[in-house]
């Protein structure tokens, strides 16, 4: 967003400029009091607004007092400092990178403080407040960091969310193994990161409030050279600004105030998205929050309303004794994620990375040799690794044992080892193909390589509708499953094509609303967990990790019917498949129905991630990876890819899903784990290579 000069003749306007920034700087001050009030006259406890009044004044009982000065004051000190370090933090990264979409959120700061301070939990060790915030600034920073350096400064609002929904996802994928690994040592740090604003005294808040400090003064003071950055890099160097120094600062200083939020209260999702964006109307009005040294506190005052705002919203709506268990960042996240969608509508679509890919994908041709020899080598890889996966685990077995249990000779030890084995190793090797054939087809019908069910919000909708059956219905079956998965996902894709759709599946459109989904559906499912109790809350988490743990026959039957259906229709239908993906008007001069030949294919794609997910939980980047190396390998022809994409797809979920149970044995990691940590590297390095 860039500010630029204006011409003397507007000077004289900029008093009366002044008096109305003023004038809205009161309303918010004034807002943000009201907000304060309420908030703490707020709770489970019979304590109303005349008893606050006795207990501020010191003439209430000893119950409400403590009640008072123990608990609400404190929350609602807390929400104040979080939302407003959060709305700095967010409107320096914005101006920084120049980017509306930058956040502690989308920049993957959240993510790295999360995995950073599971690191030191697991370690045994009890960090002081002030410690811990210091792990979590690390982190913050090494993932800023990361996601700046892949998508580059002021290229575009849709390379920073993929960079940063891809690394937090890895990350987030990290984190949730030590959970699984060390449930003792990890105890509540699930519930804590959805972020709430409960406190017991004040001592969390004292102890944070000055890293904000610290925060506030140092972007202050950097404030002028902000304000030469927003013109560009070329007049900021013109203007003997040190542009990288000011950039590493402003980095640093923002992690610093998102680490100070984090320790306090854990990830409060979205404030530093919304907050600077209500400001920016604001900006365009009345000149003086142009300039960073008004309109970063400015962001800070919002971001404190958006914070209490949703913690009183939240409390009045909900009953008291379920509200003080709803963490606060679920209800930002909530509105976050809505925000995304809404403001995907409005951002332009940026040339590059897709159209070069899909480019350089034209133009590469390969010959029937080469796929044949690809295919076979890929089949003898794909048995081979079924061979292994059935032999290996807990138990080692030879193949003689697998033999005499096909024949039905095997002893009872054998029997039962193989019995819960084998259905597991059919659901990786089925999730994985559907994965991968979904993800083919998605990058079709939209004509964007970096299209995947898992970053388009497909597959967290029908996480969430699996999950909200898994935790509330005990005795689903897969078949129930299955169909909660497919309408969470239909419901999701609807929302996500729907709105992309217009224009053609404008790159940047579905990214942006294919993000705002998933982060929507993962704040419910987040709020589903805590809310629940902890058998069902320790299954739902190994079930998004991507788990075949305790899979049977019956669970693969309907993912399997789904595989060879929607397989069956995509060789059959391959030409129309390749025509689709050219580009807008082929299809058409050869007579073939668009609208129809992409909604046909976007509901198998569904269909497959849905069922997908109902047999072995939510396994994210396979989608992307498998279409990929397919088409490297025999080229674009839609008759080779699709096989390769399967083979390819079931061979990595089975060896991720191998390694989960045999590494760490007799733990175990879920196979969406494993493609996390793989398949992240990976699409950063897409990134990379389509950076040009």
């Amino acid at each position: 967003m860039a500010v630029t000069a204006s011409p003397p003749a507007t000077l004289p306007p900029a008093a009366p400029s002044r008096t109305g920034a003023a004038a809205v700087t009161a309303a918010l001050v004034l807002l943000l009091a009201a907000l304060a009030v309420v908030d703490i006259t707020q709770g489970t406890a019979a304590v109303g607004a005349p008893e606050v009044w006795k207990a501020l004044t010191g003439r209430a009982e000893p119950g409400d007092a403590s009640v008072v000065i123990a608990s609400r004051l404190p929350r609602m000190a807390a929400g104040l400092l979080v939302g407003a370090v959060l709305g700095m933090a967010g409107a320096a990264l914005q101006a920084v990178s120049r980017n509306v979409l930058a956040s502690p959120d989308t920049l993957a700061v959240n993510a790295g403080s999360y995995l950073a301070l599971g690191l030191a939990t697991v370690t045994g060790v009890s960090l002081p407040l002030l410690a811990s915030s210091g792990v979590a600034f690390a982190g913050g920073l090494a993932a800023a960091a990361v996601v700046l350096g892949l998508s580059g400064l002021g290229t575009g609002t849709v390379r920073l969310v993929l960079a940063g929904s891809a690394l937090m996802l890895g990350l987030t994928a990290v984190t949730e193994s030590l959970l699984l690994l060390f449930p003792q040592q990890t105890e509540g740090l699930y519930r804590w990161n959805q972020g709430s604003i409960a406190q017991n005294g004040f001592d969390g808040v004292l102890q944070m409030a000055p890293l904000a400090v610290i925060g506030l003064v140092g972007l202050l003071l950097v404030g002028r050279r902000l304000d030469a950055l927003a013109l560009g890099e070329d007049a900021a160097r013109g203007l003997g600004v040190p542009v990288r120094a000011t950039r590493v600062t402003v980095v640093a200083l923002a992690a610093l105030l998102s680490a100070a939020a984090v320790t306090l209260a854990g990830p409060i999702g979205f404030v530093g998205l919304c907050a600077p964006a209500l400001v920016r109307p604001l900006a365009r009005r009345f000149r003086a929050y142009s300039r960073a040294r008004a309109g970063i506190p400015v962001a800070g005052l919002a971001g404190a309303v958006l914070v209490l705002g949703s913690d009183v919203l939240l409390r009045a709506v909900v009953p008291a004794d379920v509200a003080v268990a709803v963490p606060t960042g679920v209800a930002t996240s909530l509105v976050g994620a809505l925000f995304l969608v809404v403001m995907a509508a409005r951002v332009r679509d940026a040339a590059g990375g897709a159209g070069t890919a899909a480019a350089a994908d034209r133009l590469r041709i390969r010959s029937r040799a080469v796929f044949l020899t690809t295919t076979a080598v890929l089949v003898a890889v794909l048995v081979g690794v079924t061979i292994t996966a059935v032999l290996l685990g807990d138990s080692k077995l030879l193949l003689g044992d697998v033999l005499n249990w096909a024949q039905g000779r095997a002893g009872r030890t054998v029997g039962f080892v193989l019995d819960t084995r084998v259905p597991r190793v059919l659901a990786a090797l089925c999730a994985g193909a559907a994965l991968a054939l979904a993800g083919t087809l998605v990058q079709a019908v939209t004509r964007n390589p970096l299209a995947e069910p898992a970053i388009l919000g497909v597959s967290g909708g029908a996480a969430l509708g699996a999950v909200l059956l898994v935790t509330t219905v005990a005795s689903a079956g897969p078949w129930s499953v299955a169909g909660a998965a497919f309408a969470g996902a239909a419901a999701s894709s609807l929302i996500v094509f729907g709105l992309a759709a217009r224009d053609g599946f404008r790159q940047n459109r579905l990214v942006l609303v294919g993000f705002g989904v998933a982060t929507g559906s993962a704040a419910v499912i987040g709020l589903l967990i805590v809310l629940t109790d902890p058998f069902n809350a320790t299954k739902a988490l190994t079930w998004l990790s991507g788990s075949t743990y305790g899979r049977n026959l019956t669970d693969v039957v309907p993912l399997a019917i789904v595989l060879a259906v929607a397989g069956l229709a995509a060789v059959v239908r391959r030409t129309e498949l390749d025509l689709v993906s050219l580009d807008e008007d082929t299809p058409r001069l050869l007579g073939l129905d668009l609208a129809r030949g992409r909604l046909g294919f976007l509901v198998l794609s569904v269909l497959l991630a849905a069922t997908a997910v109902a047999a072995a939980g939510t396994i994210g980047f396979v989608g992307l990876v498998a279409p990929h190396a397919a088409r490297a390998l025999v080229g674009r022809r839609h008759v080779r890819v699709v096989p390769v994409a399967v083979l390819l797809g079931a061979a990595l979920v089975c060896v991720a899903d191998l390694l989960g149970r045999t590494v760490i044995a007799p733990a175990q990691l879920g196979a969406g784990l494993m493609t996390a940590v793989i398949g992240t590297p990976y699409f950063l390095h897409l990134l990379v290579r389509t950076r040009r």
